[in-house]
């Protein structure tokens, strides 16, 4: 049973799916673009991210304007609790729109991580917080003069996945998928079954049975 709230579900999720069966179910249902490329990489390998997609647009800057980190500072003080923080940058290796201070912040507002297709600082510190970030790389400067937020909460795209608000996205050692709300609940329930067919699939295949013969039964590779 696929639980109705977004606590409960995040929880169902990191204990009964991954990232593979969730894009394999996306792929099913006609949504092929929906795992974000392998430059996308996790600070720590171990932990899972699950959660809403809470959309940040940032641009290239080559000038320091008037109040540089104005917008940041209102795209994470509108966190909300079960967030995760997707910064769209351009693939941009001129700013690390990420570090400590923002983690910080993200976890007491109850956000449940970031991703960006851009560079992230202070690793060391994020992973002592235990929040799952994701990120293209890392580098160590400020924002300030390099990049901005020109906007949040809208519709972005990294490594050719559109993001919404509200989206749920998952990401563990494999990488990130994003799935669309319209069709969340019909790829979870697809999810499950193929989970639940590749557990006998790997059981069977432990005792010996030919992987032929196991395909031909469970309908999983």
């Amino acid at each position: 049973m696929i639980p109705d709230n977004d606590h409960d579900l995040f929880e169902w999720i990191a204990n009964t799916l991954y990232t593979a069966v969730l894009s394999d179910s996306c792929d099913q249902l006609g949504y092929r673009q929906q795992a974000m490329g392998p430059e996308i990489r996790p600070t720590d390998e171990h932990m899972i991210l699950v959660g809403r997609a809470k959309t940040v647009l940032w641009s290239d800057m080559y000038h320091v304007p008037e109040n540089p980190y104005e917008g940041e500072i209102k795209a994470v003080d509108s966190i909300q609790p079960g967030d995760i923080v997707v910064m769209a940058t351009g693939a941009s290796t001129r700013n690390a729109p990420w570090g400590e201070l923002m983690s910080t912040a993200c976890v007491k507002r109850g956000g449940r991580g970031a991703v960006t297709d851009g560079l992230i600082r202070d690793v060391r510190r994020i992973r002592s917080l235990g929040l799952p970030v994701y990120a293209a790389g890392y580098k160590p400067v400020d924002s300030r003069g390099r990049g901005q937020v020109v906007a949040f909460d809208v519709p972005v795209e990294i490594s050719g996945v559109r993001i919404e608000p509200g989206d749920l996205v998952v990401g563990d050692l494999d990488g990130v998928v994003v799935i669309p709300r319209a069709i969340e609940r019909d790829v979870l329930e697809l999810a499950g079954q193929k989970a639940t067919a590749e557990n006998h699939t790997r059981e069977e295949l432990e005792q010996g049975s030919l992987l032929a013969d196991v395909y031909a039964k469970y309908g999983v590779l």
